[in-house]
């Protein structure tokens, strides 16, 4: 058999091997990657040295600079959480005579989903929705979708996300520019996959109220939650800090001291630790908590990491498989004589993963393993656009394989059909839209 065409087999069954056993077989996404890892390694007749230190490497070199950056990260989000900082958010923008609740409900969750992994924002800020559902007496509907449709499309292209600071490292993409570009995307691709395609809908779209079981939940009276200036301080300080870095890079010479002293402080690990620093005090022991509390809710968040930290160590031992076995670089070669423009491959793969397995996670990881080798062939693409093509594919396809679309779906108390139109259609949509502003954004990137 031609070496190629063994390639292409080995790389398709391995990730049918992902898909099977995650769907059918309900096997974990860390043992489903980890198997695949091993199926590769013993089809590329790698010996068994070889196929243990490629995994070994693998989970090293990807947990070695995202293990902290995922504590970090969750640290902030879980102070946001306990403080009420996403709620003043709410509260403030619903004071604006120009913006309307659907649009409010995107801003809130492309704001706070920097810091909350998707399923957790979900969980934190549909409060605010039902509580602006029954003040305004709006279709839940109409806000719940363009809030997860935008805590989806931050989860996947902006940093410090794990996901996407997974591709992001990767490929060795900038992090300040794969931020502002993701923001900037992100916000357009939300807007119309939210609030815009519901409005075309018009009276389409069926009258959902707050499900009795969360009729209950209240939102917090604004005197106890934090000012939105030390809200917005401590969401965005992590952000300033890596976007300084980028900027130090273009205006300072790469061998003095205060580009030393700016690279240090705008490494995601560094710009993390202090937000978390920051985060405790202004949020947490200014507002009367005891170190005991914060110690406790700490343990508690780093509970939750566990399942994606394995996660990714495992999609960093698949791509140390594929890399070392010979597939990545004989991929490279395949791919670059394919007449398919990168960056609607690396789109089309993740979505299509992210179908397949329901983890949007998942499907960057492995998205990032078959594209990573091509990108040496086309030096007129940036990593960065490579990098939102991926984030920009994982946005879409959110049906039942996925977690999220039953969380949805229970929160708003519709049917299968019901989600299946409106909220995977705004995913699809909003990713359709992602993609374009990573064309548009090739341009000039």
């Amino acid at each position: 058999m031609d070496s190629s065409a063994f390639v292409v087999i080995v790389l398709v069954t391995s990730i049918l091997l992902i898909i099977l056993s995650i769907v059918k077989f309900k096997l974990h996404p860390f043992l489903a990657l980890m198997l695949a890892s091993f199926y590769v390694g013993l089809l590329m007749q790698m010996k068994p040295a070889e196929l243990l230190a490629a995994i070994e490497n693998g989970i090293g070199g990807t947990l070695g600079f995202l293990a902290a950056i995922i504590g970090l990260g969750t640290i902030l989000g879980k102070m946001l959480e306990i403080s009420g900082a996403a709620e003043k958010i709410g509260i403030t923008l619903l004071r604006s005579r120009f913006l309307k609740p659907d649009v409010i409900m995107v801003i809130v969750g492309l704001i706070c989903g920097i810091t909350l992994f998707v399923e957790v924002g979900v969980v934190l800020l549909i409060p605010l929705a039902f509580s602006i559902a029954k003040k305004t007496n709006v279709s839940l509907l109409k806000l719940a979708i363009p809030l997860c449709t935008a805590l989806m499309a931050v989860h996947c292209i902006v940093p410090p996300h794990p996901a996407a600071l997974f591709v992001t490292n990767q490929l060795q993409a900038d992090i300040g520019t794969v931020i502002i570009a993701g923001l900037a995307v992100g916000l357009v691709a939300s807007l119309v996959g939210g609030p815009l395609f519901l409005r075309l809908l018009k009276d389409k779209v069926p009258f959902k109220k707050v499900p009795d079981e969360f009729a209950d939940i209240k939102v917090r009276k604004e005197e106890e939650l934090p000012s939105l200036g030390v809200t917005l301080f401590c969401i965005f300080l992590p952000i300033a800090l890596m976007l300084i870095k980028t900027v130090a890079q273009f205006n300072l010479d790469n061998n003095s001291t205060a580009f030393a002293i700016l690279e240090f402080l705008g490494n995601p690990i560094t710009a993390l630790f202090i937000a978390a620093f920051a985060a405790y005090y202004l949020l947490g022991l200014r507002r009367q908590m005891t170190m005991s509390q914060l110690l406790s809710n700490t343990e508690n968040c780093f509970s939750s990491i566990a399942n994606i930290l394995l996660i990714i160590g495992a999609g960093g031992a698949f791509n140390g498989i594929l890399s070392g076995s010979g597939v990545s670089d004989a991929l490279a070669q395949i791919l670059a004589n394919l007449s398919m423009h990168p960056i609607l491959l690396a789109w089309l793969v993740a979505i299509i993963l992210h179908a397949a397995v329901g983890s949007a996670t998942v499907a960057m990881m492995g998205a990032t393993a078959i594209v990573q080798p091509m990108l040496s062939m086309y030096p007129d693409i940036s990593p960065e656009i490579i990098t939102l093509a991926i984030g920009s594919g994982a946005i879409g396809c959110t049906i039942v394989t996925d977690s999220l679309f039953w969380l949805v779906k229970q929160y708003c108390a519709a049917t299968m059909n019901e989600i299946l139109k409106y909220y995977t259609t705004a995913t699809l949509i909003a990713s359709v839209v992602a993609l374009g502003g990573t064309f548009a954004l090739s341009t000039i990137i």
